[in-house]
């Protein structure tokens, strides 16, 4: 399993993701989950992938343009002229991944699925998420629905819409999704450091901070003892039930 995460900000687009892979307990992995491409004052786009690691792997390297010999190939994402066109550009191109791992016809898809969270900026737009589905089609991030996760997302969920504010800072809004991967974390033996962030400043059009978390991260560290305390303080404030 996996978790990852896209939110959308006043100031522009945070994406996390772990990178645990697992086939069984006595199968643990690590393997990127998180990839940016960036063209300076043009546009830039970062994808999230969940699901089967074949798929993933084969989506990022028709991405790259590995399946063509010309030189200029990795610029056929940036050739669409909108985040909703490369969205169906990068939908199309999963759906069919996929349907080529059908055995002999039979819906065997199900077993290659994986979703996909694909955000960025390209110029003359504003900065867009969208989580696109194994069948190729997709929805946008809105204000009632400003974040997308994928993979093990119940675990992380509560404090996510609880804790969001479209104008909280990149700060703010870094420290939320850290406490939502730390309750997963914590959950899900399926999901584990370390994390990958990328910070992307709207209207900037190119690579912004990107960072590996380890699990003995000191800010990390602080705030995942801190929230346990807090929460154990609230709890011991809440009134007792009462029991006749």
């Amino acid at each position: 399993m996996t978790y990852c995460l896209g939110m959308k900000i006043k100031d522009g687009l945070i994406f996390m993701s772990d990178t645990r892979t697992n086939s069984g307990v006595d199968n643990v992995s690590s393997y990127k989950k998180m990839f940016t491409w960036t063209k300076n004052n043009k546009a830039s786009i970062t994808i999230l992938t969940a699901g089967n690691l074949a798929t993933t792997q084969a989506l990022v390297s028709e991405l790259n343009g590995r399946n063509i010999s010309d030189n200029s190939r990795a610029l056929e994402l940036f050739s669409q002229p909108t985040m909703f066109q490369a969205s169906k550009f990068v939908g199309k191109k999963l759906k069919k991944i996929i349907d080529g791992n059908s055995n002999d016809g039979l819906r065997a898809d199900s077993s290659f699925n994986a979703t996909i969270i694909l955000g960025g900026q390209i110029k003359g737009g504003e900065p867009r998420i969208f989580l696109i589905y194994p069948q190729g089609n997709f929805i946008e991030v809105s204000q009632d629905n400003p974040f997308f996760q994928i993979g093990e997302t119940k675990y992380g969920k509560p404090i996510l819409v609880r804790g969001y504010d479209y104008e909280m800072g990149f700060s703010d809004a870094v420290k939320l999704m850290l406490l939502s991967f730390d309750s997963t974390v914590k959950a899900n033996l399926s999901v584990g450091f370390p994390l990958d962030l990328h910070i992307y400043k709207a209207d900037s059009f190119k690579e912004g901070k990107i960072k590996r978390i380890e699990a003995d991260n000191k800010y990390y560290s602080k705030i995942s003892n801190g929230w346990s305390k807090a929460l154990k303080s609230a709890f011991d404030s809440m009134p007792n039930f009462p029991i006749e």
